[in-house]
């Protein structure tokens, strides 16, 4: 009606969307003898769904929260380091502010903040250098130390089934941060690639980042020999 509140809002005496009314299930959920909010009725037409305000056949994860991804924020706009750079300005914050599982003496782990997966992580030399072959020994002998360590940290916090691990040189090879070297470290199940992230472009994560940079850090592994 003109003027009037929309269906399944508060005023309109009905719950709001997402909310469970008396005695009904929550829209989007299956009501008895009935399909879920934007699935198709009988004859192709749509169910209502009052939630992008034209009725179609898709239901919808809203996932604004990526938007900062998208607009580049904390994205560094130079070569430069220090606090325009997100890998530089990690170590000067607390373990739980910056995300970082492990210290190291010239390396650490820290979490991706837009991952690929639950428990993507990221090893970073403390340095500022873009390319892997500036890396003296002692921060490669490290980096690959703590790429083992997260790997078999992810192994025992959350029983992964397998690994992408690699770097992405320079931005024409997909480095979001091509001025900070980081060796990403991507754990895998069996089913987790699947329409969500082939058709839609989005990851469900079922865990807070701060809830899983506790989880590895309490797995970190101790070094492998005394030398380590």
């Amino acid at each position: 009606m003109p003027g009037g509140p929309a269906p399944g809002s508060p005023a309109a005496g009905g719950p709001a969307t997402g909310d469970t009314a008396a005695g009904g299930p929550a829209t989007g959920d299956t009501a008895p003898g009935g399909p879920a909010t934007g699935d198709t009725a009988p004859g192709g037409l749509a169910w209502p769904q009052t939630g992008p305000g034209i009725p179609d056949v898709f239901a919808r994860l809203w996932m604004p929260h990526r938007m900062a991804y998208l607009k580049g924020e904390n994205k560094p706009t130079e070569s430069a380091g220090g606090e325009t750079c997100p890998f530089c300005r990690a170590p000067s914050l607390s373990d739980e502010e910056g995300l970082i599982v492990a210290r190291g003496r010239v390396v650490f782990t820290v979490l991706n903040l837009y991952p690929y997966n639950g428990g993507h992580a990221l090893v970073c030399p403390y340095r500022h250098v873009a390319d892997y072959t500036e890396l003296d020994p002692g921060e490669t002998a490290e980096l690959a130390d703590h790429t083992k360590r997260v790997i078999r940290a992810l192994r025992t916090a959350s029983n992964a089934q397998g690994f992408n691990v690699g770097m992405n040189l320079g931005g024409v090879a997909g480095a979001g941060i091509a001025a900070h070297l980081h060796q990403h470290v991507v754990p895998r199940w069996g089913g987790d690639t699947n329409f969500m992230p082939v058709v839609g472009q989005t990851r469900v994560l079922p865990e807070l980042l701060r809830d899983t940079r506790k989880l590895l850090a309490e797995a970190w592994p101790p070094p492998q020999h005394a030398s380590e």
